[in-house]
């Protein structure tokens, strides 16, 4: 007899002796247990794992045909534990299943229809919320030009910049300290006259620099727009308004957007006859800031009144797509 075959043979007897005991103290209890299905180290064995118990599958084969039997499958069995069996490696408790059936996520234990028919259908909407959230602006935007002409380059350049130079001290003063001033842009260009089968004539020159100034205290926007006036700015395109500190206006008006998908999800649901049983996916679709613009076109060097500002609010919108699943009758 050869060692190979004396071993199988001891390790037979073992087992043969270990099942005779625990036959004499056999026991039967019925339970339902919930959890995730798991390959064991015996080959063709399952357990199902629930708390971290582990439960010896011993009539897995009758199952191992469903679509829905596999590694990870929340499922839920009903049967008996037998104290009585024994296996090479004993993993988990050994464990007659009854009847299985798979954890749809959402779906109640054991909520089926009357009559035993299947769990009730899910469906997948998409909906779209929006939302409009009015702010005040706390930043004013102002941009003032001086613009100069003259027959020469040189004298052109020279008139603006003198003019430049008053009109930036006129504007340090009247937006005050905290304010933000550059110059935003600078040209000389001369200016030609066309005229038909001749080439263009340069008749001048025209200088024209812009400076930006950024300010917090909307209260001074009339008050600098009529000190550069003042100064020699001839031209002002305009006036911007902006939020710098959005971020609670722009959550505020996700937060809505999102409630109002939400809500429609389960309007949608409600007419189905079932619930939201899940968000699948939310998508923000963007928030816009509109800036409205007052413009304030000025070619006069003097200005007889303060110029009235009226700074409004500003309107903050957002979309959220949502992807739901809801339960349908």
């Amino acid at each position: 007899m050869t060692r190979k075959l004396l071993t199988m043979l001891v390790a037979s007897v073992l087992v043969t002796l270990f099942f005779t005991q625990q036959a004499l103290a056999a026991g039967v209890k019925e339970i339902t247990v919930r959890g995730r299905l798991q390959k064991t180290v015996e080959a063709g064995g399952w357990l199902v794992v629930a708390d971290g118990q582990k439960y010896l599958v011993l009539n897995a084969q009758k199952y191992q045909n469903e679509n829905w039997f596999k590694e990870s499958a929340e499922v839920e069995a009903v049967g008996e534990t037998k104290s009585d069996v024994v296996t090479i490696y004993m993993e988990g408790t050994p464990f007659e299943v009854r009847s299985m059936r798979p954890l749809t996520q959402g779906a109640a234990s054991g909520n089926q229809s009357a009559g035993g028919s299947e769990s009730k259908r899910l469906t997948r909407v998409t909906v779209a919320g929006d939302s409009i959230v009015q702010a005040q602006p706390d930043t004013a935007i102002i941009t003032v030009s001086v613009v100069t002409q003259d027959k020469r380059a040189l004298d052109a350049q020279q008139e603006n910049a003198t003019k430049s130079e008053a009109v930036v001290r006129a504007l340090k003063a009247a937006a005050g300290v905290g304010a933000e001033i550059k110059t935003s842009g600078y040209s000389l260009q001369p200016q030609r006259v066309y005229r038909e089968n001749q080439p263009p004539t340069i008749t001048g020159y025209e200088a024209h620099n812009s400076v930006t100034v950024t300010l917090s205290d909307l209260t001074k926007v009339g008050a600098v727009i009529d000190a550069t006036a003042l100064a020699g700015a001839n031209d002002i395109p305009g006036i911007s308004f902006t939020l710098r500190r959005d971020r609670p206006a722009r959550d505020e008006a996700l937060t809505q957007a999102t409630r109002e998908a939400f809500a429609k999800a389960q309007v949608i649901a409600q007419a189905l006859g079932g619930r939201v049983v899940r968000i699948v996916e939310v998508q923000e679709e963007g928030t816009v800031r509109p800036i409205p613009v007052y413009e304030a076109k000025m070619e006069m060097s003097r200005v007889a009144a303060q110029t009235p500002i009226e700074v409004g609010t500003l309107d903050i919108t957002s979309r959220v797509q949502l992807i739901a699943e809801v339960e349908g009758g």
